[in-house]
C-alpha cells in the first residue's frame, strides 16, 4: 500500500504504538481493544445524556416552568446548552471514527477520541452538579440548590479524580513491588 494515500495527520507517519507484552497483543490489537474500551464507555454516557436531555427539553411544557426565577431561567437554559453540547462532543467521535476509516490512523482516532471522552466527562459533571442544584432550588429553595450542587461537586470529585487517583497510585506501587 502506498504511504503516501494514508499518512497520519498532517502528513506526518503514525506514531509508534509499542507492543503489548504484557497480554500478547500487537500494537494494533492494542488500538483495536483500546477502541472498543472507548465504544463501552460512550455508549454509557449516552444513555444517561440522552435521559438527561430529554428530562431537561421537557421542563419548559410543564405549568410551574412558568414560575422560574430568571436566575433559575438563566441555569436552565446554560443546562440545555451543556446538554447539547455533551451530545455533540459524544457524536463527534463518530464523526471522527468516519472520517479517519480505512485512513490507516487508529492511533489518532483513539487518543482523540479519549481526549473527548475526557471532555464529555467534564461537561457531563457539570450538568449533573447543575440540575441537582436546581432541582433542589426547585423544590426547597436557594440555599438548599447551592448546598446540593456543592455536594455533588464534592462527591464527583471523590468519585471521579480522588479515588481513581488513589487507586491507581496503589496498583502502580503493588506492581513495582511485585517485579522487584
Amino acid at each position: 500500500m502506498n504511504p503516501r494515500q494514508y499518512p497520519g495527520l498532517n502528513g506526518r507517519p503514525e506514531p509508534r504504538v509499542q507492543n503489548d507484552p504484557d497480554r500478547g497483543e500487537s500494537a494494533l490489537q492494542k488500538l483495536d481493544r483500546n477502541w472498543t474500551d472507548l465504544l463501552q464507555e460512550l455508549r454509557v454516557l449516552q444513555t444517561g445524556i440522552q435521559i438527561l436531555t430529554g428530562f431537561l427539553l421537557t421542563l419548559p411544557f410543564q405549568e410551574r416552568f412558568t414560575t422560574l426565577s430568571p436566575i433559575q431561567v438563566g441555569i436552565y437554559l446554560a443546562l440545555v446548552v451543556l446538554s447539547v453540547l455533551v451530545t455533540a462532543v459524544l457524536m463527534s467521535t463518530v464523526v471522527m471514527h468516519r472520517s479517519f476509516f480505512q485512513r490507516r490512523i487508529k492511533y489518532q482516532l483513539v487518543r482523540n477520541s479519549d481526549l473527548l471522552l475526557r471532555w464529555t466527562l467534564v461537561l457531563v459533571g457539570l450538568i449533573l452538579i447543575g440540575t441537582l442544584g436546581l432541582v433542589f432550588d426547585l423544590v426547597l429553595g436557594g440555599w438548599a440548590g447551592a448546598v446540593a450542587a456543592g455536594a455533588a461537586a464534592l462527591v464527583l470529585l471523590l468519585l471521579w479524580i480522588v479515588v481513581p487517583q488513589r487507586s491507581r497510585r496503589l496498583a502502580v506501587r503493588r506492581k513495582l513491588e511485585s517485579s522487584t
